[in-house]
Formats: structure tokens, sequence, C-alpha cells
């Protein structure tokens, strides 16, 4: 059976539709980060596909990094902003992908996927308390924790008998971004949260000497890039 001019218009208010709930379910997640989480959130650049290669939404033929990168610094939506705030900002850069600056409200602990699962399941048995941990499409890990642990990773590392070349383990610190749920990362697919942010949790991340000796002993143990 062919289309009709009836079915055509009614695909595309579907479409239309579904864009106004995603434009919507975007708004509101830029507005729970900075509302409730007390974090900035910065536009970030989109991956498409074009000639069979990954290009960049920023424009740049030799974009180092496609759909992972802020689009304009300038245009941050500070923590504490309502949903009318972030919905206007938005509407400004229609399509952007949810990036959270690092070393404001927290640093992260990147590992691996796999690591990160299961160094997560040994934390919770252990009681020990956590922020926010997300998992991106490109299989590593974000364990969200106080700010200041990237410039003093080494040193931590070195104090619990590690030195600073654990497998598959780095700090993210000032200058760095992570994209957010339910954003793309990079055309690969949507960052997820392993463990999601809660009031305690965003507001207060843990020291990173609290979690760091369980994800280094993990880090060892498992095969890079695993």
């Amino acid at each position: 059976m062919g289309f009709t001019i009836g079915s055509i218009r009614e695909i595309r208010e579907l479409r239309s539709g579904a864009r106004r709930r995603n434009r919507a379910s975007v708004c509101t997640a830029v507005a729970e980060y900075t509302g409730l989480w007390g974090w900035d959130v910065v536009p970030g650049a989109r991956a498409t596909r074009g000639g069979g290669r990954t290009e960049c939404s920023c424009g740049a033929l030799d974009c180092p990094s496609p759909g992972a990168h802020p689009l304009d610094a300038s245009l941050t939506v500070p923590a504490g902003a309502t949903l009318d705030e972030a919905t206007r900002a938005w509407e400004r850069v229609p399509g952007a992908a949810l990036l959270l600056p690092v070393g404001r409200a927290f640093d992260v602990i990147e590992v691996s996927a796999a690591a990160g699962r299961r160094a997560l399941a040994r934390l919770e048995r252990m009681g020990v308390p956590l922020g926010p941990v997300a998992v991106a499409p490109h299989g590593r890990a974000w364990f969200l924790v106080a700010p200041g642990a990237a410039a003093e990773l080494p040193r931590l590392l070195y104090r619990m008998g590690w030195d600073d070349a654990v497998p598959d383990l780095r700090g993210l610190g000032p200058g760095d971004h992570i994209t957010a749920p339910p954003s793309d990362l990079g055309g690969l697919g949507p960052v997820r949260w392993l463990r999601p942010p809660t009031l305690e949790a965003a507001g207060r991340p843990p020291q990173a000497r609290l979690l760091l000796g369980t994800l280094a002993y993990v880090c060892h143990r498992e095969p890079p890039h695993a």
C-alpha cells in the first residue's frame, strides 16, 4: 500500500512530536543537573556520519574529538539555573550534547568499564561512600570524586604503594569535560549512569582516597582496555 497525503502528514507530526519530546527531555536533564545537583552544564558538539567517516557538528574537518568537546564555553548553563533558563539556553544550541565541566564541583577517576563495574560492586559491598558513576560507550567508567583529586592522584597512589602507572586509571580535572546522560558520545551511543546522582552524593562527592585503593587493585588485575 502506498503513502497517502494524510499518512505522510501523520508521520511528519509524529516526528515533530518526537523532536519536541526529545528537546523537552534534554532541557529537563539540564535543569536537573544545574538545579538539583548544582553542576554547570556546557553545550557540546555532536558526531555525525558523512562520507563513511565520523564528522563533528563543529564543522572542523580535522576535529580531534568529534562529538566530544564543548561548542562554546561562554554558553555555560550555570549551577542553579531553572528549567525555563535551561530551556532558553538550549534553544540557542539545538541538538547539542550535555557536557559537565570537570574540576569545579567534582573531579573524575576514569577506568575501563569492566574494571569500573567490578570495583563498584566491591565498593558497595564494603559500604564505601560513593558519588555518581557513569559508563560511556567507548568502554570507560567515570567515578565522580571531590575536586582536586586529579592533581593529587600520583601522590595518593604512591602513598598507597602503587606507582603512577596503574593500567587504565587516570584522573580528569580542570579543563576536562565528560558527556552526561542521556547524551551521545562521539556517535557511539549514549552515556549511562551506573550509579545515578543523589542530593547528598552530588553535592558532596567522596574523597578519592576512599575508593582509589580498590580502583587501582581492580585495574591492576584487569587486562588493559577490557
